[in-house]
């Protein structure tokens, strides 16, 4: 006979044992285990009354918690674990520590300055190495870097980079201080850094970034007294590796005056006409190129026509320039020809300039004054512009009263002209376009006889005098012969009878005018292969390297030729004898 009272405790063995296997998979299925062990820690209970409390395992952050009567039922906090001992090194860390501290933000400031300190090591690399790219690289984060400037992050990264007695610091913590209005700023530590150690490149770097900064908030007068004596330290320092931070300086000194009241733009010529004249004998590629560029804007900000044309053709632009002063310069010299009434010319550098222009929402600004100068100059050679301009998204709405414009110009009528011009005065004189638009009305009359001519092949001068309404037929006469001069239109004019006659249509294929347009597309396609070769970018003194390898793979074949005129080299060496001869 088994003994029951055994079998009992061999099935609580089993069922107990199970439990336990289960617990350890609670990873796996945590409300199942959970179940099943408080089943059987209350069939422990109730079959023996002295058995001691278990000890609640936590395996993963899933806890078993015991149940029992008249009594609260705690919930343990996530990620902890129970434990008898509570001595100091016996406590577990909290997971959910490390995750919290992860998303704190880090501060605006450290970030600026760390970004700053970042650029220092670049311009150090590019004197170390005498390579621009590094220094590009640094110019190139301004724009995202100016828009977080501060005085109290200029004032630290000023502390920490000079001493305390540096000339530079002192006026860059006045030029900050004045532009604070009363904020508490960081006085400059004593012997931050050794005063020998520092770059030119970094001292100028900084004060480019409060340059930018006294520009952006508007602080014209300190501005421009702190850009006039930063360009006189430019002009006395002759190194190469300066280049490209000087263009940047003359650049915003140009642009702070122009800012201030109209005396101050004539003022600064005598100071860009003597530094161009360093930068072309110091043979400075970027400075000479961006004081040219500034030198035609002022003078077509004063309308003095003829100087900037003396100083285009006294002056010869760089090629090997950067095609966004490349873009501004043809844009400038387009609209010198424009006005001086070399409308082909004129055309082709506005064409141009749109083309080189950066395809980005930075030069939105200036594709848009590009192209509405470029439309006048076709209407006035008398072409219509392609419509696909005015649907481009980014110039569709700016170009609304050009498009009217247009339309008015190619129906050839008089009233809808002058109505669009009234009617867009103001946006005309802000474009500074309305004076070449008022050359438009001789356009729309020579555009309507060219319609009439294609619509009647005998019309009367009369007839025309009043459709185009004009003063008189004399007028009218006088403006038929001119379009027949021009080649306006095809046909001849009877002053006896008063009429004008159209001539037959040609065929236009027996002409040169496609050979001449195939000509042309040939040669813009040649001129774009010759500046996208130009304008490709390679190391530095990499051809030194070449030549180098070259000679010493010279010397090696001699040495070796000789070797084997002395016979130095055996067989095994010349590769092995030579079998069957």
């Amino acid at each position: 006979m088994v003994d029951k009272s055994s079998l009992r405790s061999n099935k609580r063995s089993d069922s107990g044992s199970s439990g336990n296997k289960k617990s350890g998979d609670s990873s796996k299925q945590p409300a199942k285990s959970s179940t099943k062990k408080a089943t059987t820690s209350k069939k422990a209970g109730s079959s023996s009354s002295s058995s001691k409390e278990e000890i609640p395992l936590v395996e993963n952050g899933a806890e078993d918690i015991e149940m029992k009567d008249d009594a609260e039922v705690t919930t343990p906090t996530a990620g902890k674990r129970i434990e008898k001992s509570e001595k100091p090194g016996d406590e577990d860390v909290d997971m959910n520590y490390g995750k919290e501290g992860d998303k704190k933000e880090e501060n605006p400031v450290v970030v600026a300055i760390n970004e700053i300190k970042e650029n220092f090591t670049l311009l150090e690399r590019a004197v170390t190495l005498f390579d621009a790219r590094f220094t590009l690289r640094v110019l190139r984060s301004l724009s995202s870097l100016r828009r977080r400037l501060n005085p109290e992050i200029l004032s630290k990264i000023v502390a920490e980079t000079y001493p305390g007695d540096h000339p530079s610091s002192r006026r860059l913590t006045a030029a900050i201080g004045s532009s604070a209005s009363g904020m508490d700023l960081d006085s400059p530590s004593e012997g931050s850094k050794d005063g020998g150690a520092l770059l030119p490149e970094i001292d100028i770097y900084l004060h480019l970034l409060v340059q930018i900064y006294l520009l952006d908030q508007k602080n014209l007068e300190t501005g421009a007294a702190f850009s006039t004596e930063l360009v006189q330290i430019i002009h006395s320092l002759n190194r190469r590796t300066l280049d490209s931070l000087a263009a940047k300086v003359y650049f915003y000194y140009s642009r702070v005056h122009e800012l201030l009241p109209p005396p101050a733009v004539a003022e600064i010529r005598p100071q860009l006409l003597a530094s161009l004249r360093t930068a072309t004998l110091r043979k400075d590629i970027d400075t000479q190129a961006t004081l040219i560029t500034l030198l035609l804007r002022n003078y077509l900000q004063t309308s003095h026509i003829t100087q900037a044309d003396h100083l285009v053709s006294k002056t010869l632009f760089p090629e090997s320039a950067a095609n966004n002063l490349i873009a501004r310069y043809q844009y400038y010299l387009g609209r010198i020809r424009a006005i001086q009434l070399d409308y082909t010319a004129a055309h082709n550098e506005l064409v141009g300039a749109i083309r080189k222009a950066p395809q980005t929402a930075a030069a939105a600004g200036f594709v848009q004054a590009a192209n509405k100068l470029n439309i006048i100059v076709e209407l006035l050679m008398g072409d219509i512009p392609e419509r696909s301009i005015f649907r481009e998204p980014r110039l569709e709405k700016s170009l609304h009263a050009y498009f009217l414009l247009v339309q008015a110009v190619r129906i050839g009528e008089l009233d809808s002209f002058f109505d669009t011009l009234n009617t867009h005065a103001e946006t005309f004189k802000k474009d500074g376009t309305y004076s070449l638009i008022l050359r438009l009305r001789q356009n729309v009359i020579k555009t309507g006889i060219r319609m009439m001519s294609l619509s009647y092949s005998k019309i009367s001068l009369r007839d025309i005098c009043v459709r185009l309404r004009l003063d008189s037929e004399e007028s009218a006469e006088y403006i038929v012969a001119k379009a027949i001069r021009d080649g306006v239109i095809e046909a001849t004019l009877n002053h006896e009878k008063g009429y004008m006659q159209s001539k037959e249509l040609l065929d236009v294929y027996a002409t040169q005018e496609p050979q001449e347009a195939f000509h042309e597309r040939v040669m813009f396609c040649m001129s774009l292969h010759n500046d996208s070769v130009k304008a490709m970018r390679f190391p530095m003194n990499q051809h030194r390297l070449e030549l180098k390898n070259a000679q010493e793979a010279r010397e090696r074949e001699r040495e070796l030729a000789k070797e084997i005129q002395d016979g130095d080299i055996d067989d095994d060496d010349a590769g092995g004898e030579f079998e069957g001869m």
